[in-house]
Order: C-alpha cells, then structure tokens, then sequence
C-alpha cells in the first residue's frame, strides 16, 4: 500500500467518528512532500520496531505469568501477547470498551506485547486512569484536525479533568499530516471516540514564558458513544445554572474587575456569607485547641530560599524590590530594614511564616502539639487564562493551619485533623476521597525524614 492510500486509511475512518470526514474529505488536497516525507520517516521507525519486537521474541521465547483481575493468572508469550488479546480472552465486551491497560501499575498501550511476568488491569473510561487516556487520544484528533484544515503547527495537547484541550500556533508554515511523538498509552484507534465536542477558543503562552507569540488554545470533550455526548451536554446545562459565579452576580454577593484580575470584590451581603463562614471555622478552630495567629504579607525572598519555595516557585509569585534599596541605609534604622538590597515577594502560603513563629523563642516539649490558624490573605501569580471566579484567584484567603508536635503525637494529631474536615464537610454538605500524599520525587531532606511520617499516616488514612 502506497503513502497516500495507507494516509487516507489511516486519515479517514477515525476522523469520521467524529464528525470530521466530510470535512476533511473536501477539505484536504494529495499530501504535501513534507507529510509524505514525514510518513515516511514514520513508516521506517515502525518498521525498525516492529522488526526489534520480532527478534526479541524470537531471542527470549519463554512463558510468563500473568495476573487477571479478580485474581485469575493466565500464561501468555513475552514479546508477543498483548492486552488486548487477552481482554478478547475474557469477553468481547471487554475488549471494545478497554481503552488502555495498567502493568504493574503503570499506563500501557492495549497492543504493546507484554514483556515480563506482569499485574494486569484493564482501563474503561468509567475509571479516571480511563478517561485520561480517551480525552488524550481525542485531543491528537483535535490537532489532526487543526494541522490539516489549518495548517497549525501543534504544541501541547494533555487531557485535563473534564476533556482536553490542545494549543497551536497559526503562522505561515504547514507541517502536513499529523504525527505526533507522544509516549501514550492510547485508544486502539479513534473510532472509539463515539462523541466529540469543541467547547471553547482561547489564547495561551508557550509554557506561560511570556513570549510575544501566542498560541491558540481549543478545549473539548469525548465520549464513547453520542448518547454519553447528550447527557453530558444536559448535565452541563444544568450546572452552568448553578455556576458559582452567575449566582454571585444576580445575588449580588461579590463581582470581579479587569482593574484587579483574580482579586474578589465582596459586596455587603457577599461579605455577610464570608464572614459567617470564618465565624463558623473559627469557633471550629477554638473547640479543637487551636490559636489563631496573624502573620505579614511581605517577606525577603531569603526566607523562600531558605524554605525552598523560591527555587521551585518562584515563577508563581509576586515579587518586588525593596522601596530605598538604591540607597544608603541609615545607621538608626530599624534591623528589619537592614537588608535595602532584598528583593520581597507576597506571600503565596503560610508554612514558612508559621515556622519563623514557632522558631522565635525556645519551645517546652510542653507546649506540644502547638496548633497555629491564620485567615491571611495569599497572592499568587496564576496565569490569567486559568483563573476562574472563586475556584482560581490571585489574591485570596483560607482558613490555614499548621500543628507543631512531636513524633508520638503524629497519629493523633492527624486523626483529629480528619475528624475535623469530615465534621465541617457535613455541615457544608461535601463529600471527599483520600489519597495518600508519598515522598515526591524531588522531595527535601533526608529519606528518613519522610519514612516515618509516612507510616504513620497510613493507618488513620
């Protein structure tokens, strides 16, 4: 099968699931001599690969185990046995709704052979794992589309928790047929996608560097099935009605202003809510032995460095530099203005000034667990394509606390701080899953540091 024909079977069925091959089939002239060139490359890299998955099997013919979920342990041949074969093995059924698999806990393509003894869990898009990889699968459709009708050359493309979204650049120069160097796992192929809506258009920065070239951004979602597409749309109806922030204006509780982006303006009766809310937490806070503290806004960066904020967060805040620091400091000013040359930031989180408060004097073992709440205000320097009413803001307040304690009083003291967010999640009404926070990959300190807090977390979790 020539270039072309293999492009147009390749181009054609997938798109045509989602409401593209009428398009497109009008649309898009005989490929360009960069896409054959491109698919060629493509076609010689599968080739390779496909050839090197042959040796090995060939090389390491063996037998390995694998684990089914509900406990069943099958033989498959390494190299060779895929998950999807196995999904037929189980059921038809099975087999057309997996959209990828999990091996030994991590994302696998349904069609990657299995290579070594193996825990296998198949994906549906009833799971979150599931609808990360459809919504991912779907937004390279969305660049297929965007790169062959537009001429766009693509940037990123991730799936997010409710679809995907995909950003491009629009300038003078076509890349041709999409190929897209992208680890995965993905759909089989997307004439799984069943529905696909675009939602909304938007610019964005590459990376957010500020860059003077701006990118577009289109978000969208997929489904399995068009059904599953219109009960989507119904529900979406439904809470744009209930949008915090159409209520916010026809109640007149708060509003925001494009002098001030990302800042609330309460109005009274807005303010009468906010502060019925800190009443409420703050009696909480009382009952539960905690001492409400009120610490600046403006530090030295020296403090981020030293917390290591600075390092990995910088890019998130609002720094300036010190009012005078182009001059002289006087002989009779105060130790706080000591340092003219500091460079200062607003203060995006509260530990760091919690433990200068905890670190000013020497502490008693009897005044353990030492238990600090602060209604502060924070600042933060979000993007402005990603704030979003009261979910996402530059400048706001929470109800904050940190607890100072010594190691056999960790269980406890985690213990009590779960009972008080389900206590105060009933009166408003939520509900919550936990997850288990582990150590990060660039976490800091030393391992033994974190082992120990993390055991100890595993048993009130």
């Amino acid at each position: 099968m020539g270039l072309y024909q293999r492009w147009r079977r390749l181009r054609l069925p997938g798109l045509q699931a989602c409401g593209l091959h009428t398009a497109l089939e009008a649309a898009v002239p005989a490929p360009p001599a960069c896409l054959v060139e491109r698919l060629g490359l493509f076609e010689a890299l599968w080739a390779a690969q496909v050839k090197r998955l042959a040796g090995l099997a060939q090389k390491e013919p063996r037998t390995i185990r694998v684990a089914l979920p509900g406990g069943r342990r099958v033989e498959a041949v390494a190299w060779n046995t895929t998950p999807y074969q196995l999904a037929q093995q189980i059921s038809a059924t099975l087999a057309n709704t997996a959209v990828a698999a999990q091996v030994n806990g991590e994302p696998y393509d349904l069609e990657r052979p299995l290579e070594t003894d193996s825990d296998l869990r198949f994906l549906t898009f009833d799971s979150a794992e599931g609808k990360a990889v459809f919504w991912h699968s779907s937004a390279h459709v969305l660049g297929a589309a965007a790169e062959q009708l537009l001429g766009a050359v693509l940037c990123r493309g991730p799936s997010t928790e409710c679809g995907f979204y995909h950003d491009f650049f629009l300038g003078k120069e076509r890349c041709g047929m999409l190929v897209d160097l992208c680890r995965g796992p993905h759909l089989r192929h997307t004439g799984q996608i069943g529905g696909l809506k675009l939602l909304t258009n938007s610019s964005s920065l590459w990376k957010a560097s500020g860059a003077p070239e701006t990118l577009q951004r289109v978000s969208g979602v997929s489904f399995p099935t068009a059904e599953e597409l219109r009960a989507w749309e119904e529900w979406r109806k439904e809470a744009e009605s209930r949008d915090h922030r159409r209520i916010g204006k026809e109640q007149e509780l708060f509003f925001f202003h494009e002098l001030s982006p990302g800042s609330c303006f309460f109005l009274p009766r807005g303010t009468r809510v906010h502060n019925a809310l800190v009443s409420f937490i703050r009696a909480e806070y009382t009952r539960r032995g905690f001492s409400e503290v009120k610490t600046p806004i403006l530090f030295s960066t020296k403090l981020w460095e030293l917390s290591g904020h600075w390092e990995h967060y910088q890019e998130d805040m609002f720094a300036l530099q010190s009012p005078g620091s182009d001059r002289p400091t006087s002989s009779q000013s105060d130790h706080s203005t000591s340092h003219p040359t500091d460079t200062l930031a607003l203060k995006p989180m509260n530990c760091p000034a919690h433990c200068l408060m905890f670190a000013h004097r020497p502490r008693s073992w009897r005044e353990l667990p030492l238990r600090l709440a602060d209604f502060g205000a924070l600042h933060r320097a979000e993007a402005s394509g990603s704030l979003g009413g009261l979910t996402r803001l530059r400048c706001f307040q929470q109800d904050d606390a940190h607890i100072f304690c010594a190691p056999d009083q960790l269980e406890a003291e985690i213990r009590g701080c779960l009972g008080f967010l389900r206590s105060v999640y009933a009166v408003l009404g939520f509900s919550f899953r936990l997850a288990l926070s582990t150590r990060p990959a660039g976490f800091l300190g030393e391992p033994c540091l974190w082992d120990q807090p993390l055991q100890t977390q595993e048993g009130p979790t």
